[in-house]
């Protein structure tokens, strides 16, 4: 399509949102019911590492960081999306819509690099315990963690403003729920080659990078494992690792299937039930695997409840 049959918008329409007004309903106590669970656990998370002193681990600060950016991951979409199911007219703003993109894909990428981060702190305590304590200070875990934040915003800013440099065509409308990258990839006017390869150049740093290295420490982790003469010992390893194993495949699953293709084999209904799965599922499921399988983490949130509940 030549940029000459292309026209300047102000505002782009999400199709995806049901136009029956009781399944809208429907939609809007579901997702809140949804986003409840996901700001209550992940804030107790957060909460209990901060006030018990037996989590000031780097592990449980990772854990912690990780749940603060999930929070705030699930603020940028979900009470649009909330907003957006009770209203007849579904739009948004082409500055709206790049600053909700940037957000999205800012903290989500920053996730990612946590993920990995967190790989890199069960690689050192596991395979290198002696040297753990005096490597993984408190100053290096904050750098670690505002390093995985500012170039997944690096990278977020980058791709933005690439997506957001080319004119849009004609169709306005957004088959999706919120501003993602590939549907609104689909609405550029520009050579699909060229858009395509600026998401897979960012979706590499964001994604492939980090769990190349996150197979990488796993490898060495079971390199040790293996070697461990003591059952006990080995179950222990596999225990801290086993939580955030299983987050590891759900994240990096549903992100490699999103951004790690061509833009032209977007699918809409297919791709925003993915969508929902790692914009809602993901922070829904972390506190739970982590808390389920942990049992310090557990004890801690009981704790914390109950001082609330006693001094109320």
């Amino acid at each position: 399509m030549s940029w000459e049959n292309c026209s300047v918008l102000r505002e782009f329409v999400f199709l995806a949102y049901p136009s029956c007004p009781e399944l809208r309903i429907l939609s809007f106590f579901g997702i809140s019911l949804v986003y409840v669970f996901i700001i209550t656990g992940n804030a107790l998370i957060v909460v209990s590492i901060q006030t018990e002193a037996c989590l000031h681990m780097p592990m449980y600060y990772f854990l912690g960081s990780l749940s603060g950016i999930e929070i705030c991951y699930t603020a940028v979409v979900v009470p649009h999306i909330l907003a957006s199911t009770l209203q007849t007219e579904q739009t948004i703003t082409l500055l709206g819509c790049a600053t909700q993109m940037v957000f999205f894909i800012g903290l989500g990428s920053a996730d990612c690099l946590l993920l990995a981060v967190m790989a890199y702190d069960r690689y050192m305590a596991i395979c290198h315990p002696l040297q753990y304590p005096l490597i993984m200070t408190f100053t290096l875990c904050v750098r670690l963690v505002v390093a995985s934040v500012v170039i997944g915003f690096c990278l977020s800013l980058q791709l933005v403003a690439f997506i957001f440099s080319f004119p849009f065509c004609r169709a306005q409308g957004i088959e999706h729920f919120f501003c993602d990258v590939p549907p609104v990839m689909r609405l550029v006017c520009a050579s699909s080659r060229i858009h395509e390869q600026s998401v897979l150049v960012a979706a590499t740093f964001a994604i492939a990078v980090p769990f190349f290295l996150i197979a990488a420490s796993y490898a060495f982790i079971g390199a040790a494992v293996l070697n461990t003469q003591s059952a006990a010992g080995r179950g222990r390893a596999l225990s801290t690792c086993s939580s955030h194993l299983t987050v590891v495949l759900l994240q990096y699953g549903c992100c490699a299937f999103m951004y790690l293709r061509p833009i032209s084999s977007y699918h809409p209904k297919q791709d925003q039930l993915i969508s929902f799965v790692y914009t809602l599922g993901t922070p829904l499921l972390n506190p739970l695997i982590y808390t389920l399988r942990n049992s310090d983490m557990k004890g801690a949130i009981k704790r914390v409840l109950t001082r609330n509940f006693l001094s109320s």
